[in-house]
């Protein structure tokens, strides 16, 4: 076979880790790049529209092996906002859906995050200063509404006190997550991640900053661990066997007397006993954060609890660069590399990174690949610009 020049075939592009597939349960990722949910705070009463297709469907069009839609309330009470997409009704159904199939047509898988912000929820969006919503603060129409937690804690100083949610309210937040995941499946996604990470509802029940209660559900690390993993185990039962399940942590609270990475280490063997496949490890959200800051600062996490807790994971957290992010996934720091921030800055991120690591342009789109390639032998004949001139010619191709 030879090249679009007619020349010798050109020699195959190297292996790398990033761009090797991954199969997990009936689901083929077809490389190891991530983009993580990002809240937008841009819809109104939970329904996404024109912004979130684009939004989301410019990562498939960069490359991406799974896109992850923003964190998705399975209540309104759950919103992290006003402006948050929601799964709580049927009718947030078809927007989602459309959405999905455009990922999948445009060759990356879809996935979605279900969340519940507890004592994080009724907030401002963060242009607007990201504290809590009060009648004085207030857009029109959207006023506050009461909040709720593991415990009477309020979020941060000058935030209104969560209500103590009861053992059968409990059963209700659960069964709204189940509900949310039937509505994921029936919207069309092929990955859904639970969010237990950040200081929302289920990490403010893990963590014992948070979680004060006297019950079967708090107190020890298991008592913590205890509404978290049956919301899991919910949202397992009610998603199919042949498509997986992620579970978002923080691997660590701000402060060392918050959840601690050993605590994390068993809440992971926990979650893969219980059809977990991915751990998505973050960091913090309660607590501040005392612990070191840098390029790839929470990569060691995901190592650890991948090693001890033998479950794959995703690796988040200042991974800006095609060969840092080459190396956590072939050094078996984690199976699969996650950016939110760096893919706002660059879409095409993962078509970058895996056009760096192996000099092809087959990662890009059909409509732009092969016309961006023979691009590129040209240029390399040409040379490069030198400028200050605008134009200069070198003679015939």
């Amino acid at each position: 076979m030879t090249s679009l020049t007619n020349g010798p075939a050109p020699a195959p592009a190297p292996s790398t880790a990033l761009a090797a597939p991954l199969t997990l349960r009936g689901v083929t990722l077809p490389n190891r790049l991530v983009v993580a949910p990002m809240c937008q705070y841009s819809v109104t009463d939970g329904e996404v529209g024109e912004y979130h297709l684009v939004h989301l469907g410019r990562f498939a069009l960069g490359g991406f092996g799974l896109v992850v839609v923003e964190a998705t309330a399975v209540t309104p009470e759950g919103r992290i906002s006003h402006g948050d997409v929601g799964l709580w009704s049927d009718g947030h159904v078809p927007g989602l859906a459309r959405i999905a199939a455009f990922l999948r047509a445009s060759g990356s898988v879809a996935g979605i995050q279900l969340a519940h912000a507890g004592a994080k929820a009724s907030s401002q969006r963060p242009w607007e200063g990201g504290g809590a919503v009060t009648a004085e603060n207030a857009r029109p129409g959207e006023q506050p509404w009461p909040t709720v937690s593991a415990s009477a804690v309020p979020t941060a100083p000058g935030w209104p006190v969560p209500h103590e949610l009861t053992v059968d309210e409990l059963g209700e937040v659960r069964e709204a997550f189940a509900a949310a995941t039937r509505r994921s499946l029936e919207a069309g996604f092929d990955v859904v991640e639970v969010h237990a990470a950040h200081g929302y509802l289920l990490h403010q029940f893990l963590s014992p900053l948070s979680n004060r209660r006297t019950d079967g559900y708090g107190g020890s690390r298991e008592a913590r661990m205890r509404f978290p993993l049956e919301v899991v185990g919910a949202v397992r039962a009610a998603w199919p066997e042949d498509r997986p399940l992620f579970v978002r942590v923080s691997a660590v609270d701000g402060t060392p007397d918050g959840i601690t990475l050993d605590d994390t280490v068993a809440f992971a063997r926990e979650l893969r006993a219980l059809g977990v496949d991915v751990v998505d490890v973050s960091g913090g959200g309660l607590g501040g954060w005392q612990h070191p800051l840098g390029y790839g600062y929470q990569v060691p996490f995901a190592a650890r609890i991948r090693e001890e807790a033998g479950i794959a994971t995703m690796a988040v957290g200042l991974i800006v660069d095609a060969q840092q992010a080459e190396a956590v996934v072939a050094g078996g720091m984690a199976d699969l590399v996650a950016v939110a921030r760096e893919a706002q800055e660059d879409p095409n991120f993962a078509v970058h990174a895996l056009r760096d690591l192996t000099g092809s342009y087959e990662a890009y789109p059909v409509q732009a690949g092969p016309r961006l390639g023979r691009r590129r032998e040209f240029l390399g004949r040409l040379g490069p610009w030198t400028g200050p001139e605008p134009v200069q010619v070198a003679g015939r191709p």
